[in-house]
């Protein structure tokens, strides 16, 4: 069908359903532009679980969601606390699906009843309001706000699961389009680059072009259908000739670009989330593996996948270990001699860093290889995503994010996770069933067999350079 008709269709098909729309709000004489009272919106929602016509359902849950919007903050917090409170299950049609199921010996229908009854009438809720014009973006924010106050309104927990179970459906992989982001996009999509970039700060426009002009850098995002405009989440790529150990030579502006086909290794240097509401969907996993795709098949030439990654929790984590005198990694002589951590700009001391290096890399691969949670999985979140998509811990790299972001958050160290292609599955599956790390054996090495020490030892009755770490028993 030619784009003009298909256009055209499209145009005729909006233009009706806005009809449509406008039409049923007119039957029920609501002013959507008005803020609503936490009362307004609860008896807005009953009403719109009580309509069954298309037209005014979808009038009513647009005015339910802009009179939400207008809303000043308690009258949101009221009626997000009546999701949880007021349109849980209907507790009557529930017991008797229970009594029903208990009676029926478990039939198969008498399951399905119970199941029906089980749902909470805030998911139909959520469904219907869906229907209204934007309320997909509408809704993503309003979980955006559940999260917000989940910590003071702990009931809203079940509101968080029923977001969480509906977005799993709307936002899964058959619905996300990949698109390559250049320097030709849309200028506000660009713009929210810029804004939602988490990872290494995008400070101007020039700073923004050399991410994406550049013949050997790529960006790609998923989108979804209802936010056409927004990315949905976004990688950074950078095509090398190796393996880097730092950030800054790949965000330099005047470093001198390769050509693609010289290309070896493609770099996953950034990759950002942007939809505060969608928290604990995961795009990622599947982003990673298209964007894989997607390169081997423009450039063959280009045979390894790396990341170059932060480190978010590392230097709260060694904190912690610094001040237990009880703890298994650090003498008393290796704790005085971290100290120098809490120096500003240490790092530019050569003879400080040669010091602290040592010391360190062996604590960032306990940190890795050791520290768990409380499921038995790797302390650091980004650890978890890539080991979890089946990459490899291969390298760590000192002082790898000088900015004051990566000094903060992991004292400048940095990781390389490795996608080797071979491997992906086996190392997913070991993960996922029992918590194995996949890790080079160049990391492996660092481990600590003993307690770090920063003392010098004696060879031939002479003091030389301090004992890091005991090598592996």
């Amino acid at each position: 069908m030619p784009q003009a008709t298909v256009d055209r269709a499209s145009e005729f098909l909006g233009g009706l359903f806005t009809s449509l729309t406008e039409r049923g709000r007119s039957l029920f004489k609501s002013n959507s532009n008005q803020p609503k009272t936490k009362e307004e919106l609860i008896a807005l929602g009953e009403t719109l679980l009580s309509r069954r016509g298309e037209a005014t359902g979808v009038a009513l849950a647009s005015t339910l969601l802009s009179g939400y919007d207008d809303a000043d903050e308690q009258d949101q917090i009221g009626f997000l606390d009546a999701l949880a409170e007021q349109f849980g299950p209907d507790l009557a049609e529930l017991t008797e699906a229970v009594e029903a199921f208990h009676v029926s010996g478990a039939s198969p229908d008498a399951a399905g009843r119970l199941l029906e009854a089980a749902e909470p009438r805030r998911q139909e809720l959520i469904r219907r309001l869906n229907l209204a014009p934007g309320g997909t973006t509408s809704l993503v924010r309003m979980r955006e706000a559940v999260l917000r106050h989940l910590g003071d309104h702990p009931q809203l927990k079940h509101v968080d699961a029923d977001f969480v179970h509906l977005f799993t459906s709307w936002f899964n992989r058959g619905f996300l389009v990949l698109q390559r982001i250049d320097w030709n996009t849309p200028a506000n999509i660009l713009e929210k680059i810029i804004r939602y970039e988490q990872v290494h700060a995008i400070h101007n426009w020039d700073d923004l072009r050399a991410r994406l002009a550049p013949p050997d850098r790529r960006c790609y995002g998923f989108f979804h259908p209802q936010l056409v405009d927004e990315p949905l989440i976004f990688v950074e790529v950078a095509l090398t000739l190796e393996r880097p150990g730092a950030i800054a030579p790949l965000l330099d502006l005047d470093r001198a670009p390769i050509a693609p086909k010289d290309a070896t290794t493609a770099v996953f240097y950034s990759i950002s989330n942007t939809q505060k509401g969608l928290a604990g969907i995961s795009f990622g996993n599947f982003l990673i593996k298209q964007v894989v795709e997607e390169i081997k098949r423009e450039l063959p030439n280009v045979q390894s996948f790396v990341t170059l990654s932060p480190v978010p929790g590392f230097a709260k984590w060694l904190a912690r270990e610094r001040a237990d005198a009880d703890s298994v990694l650090l003498d008393a002589s290796a704790r005085a001699a971290l100290d120098v951590l809490d120096t500003p700009n240490w790092f530019d001391d050569q003879e400080a860093a040669d010091h602290i290096r040592p010391l360190l890399l062996p604590l960032a691969a306990a940190y890795f290889l050791q520290a768990k949670n409380p499921r038995g999985l790797p302390l650091d979140p980004v650890a978890r995503f890539h080991l979890g998509n089946g990459a490899r811990l291969e390298a760590l790299n000192f002082l790898g994010d000088r900015s004051p972001n990566g000094m903060r958050q992991s004292h400048g160290l940095m990781v390389n996770y490795l996608y080797a292609l071979g491997e992906i599955e086996a190392n997913h599956e070991a993960f996922a069933e029992r918590a194995q790390i996949a890790a080079a054996s160049a990391v492996r090495k660092q481990l600590p067999s003993k307690p770090l020490t920063s003392e010098p030892r004696k060879t031939n009755g002479k003091a030389s350079a301090p004992l890091a770490i005991a090598p592996p028993a």
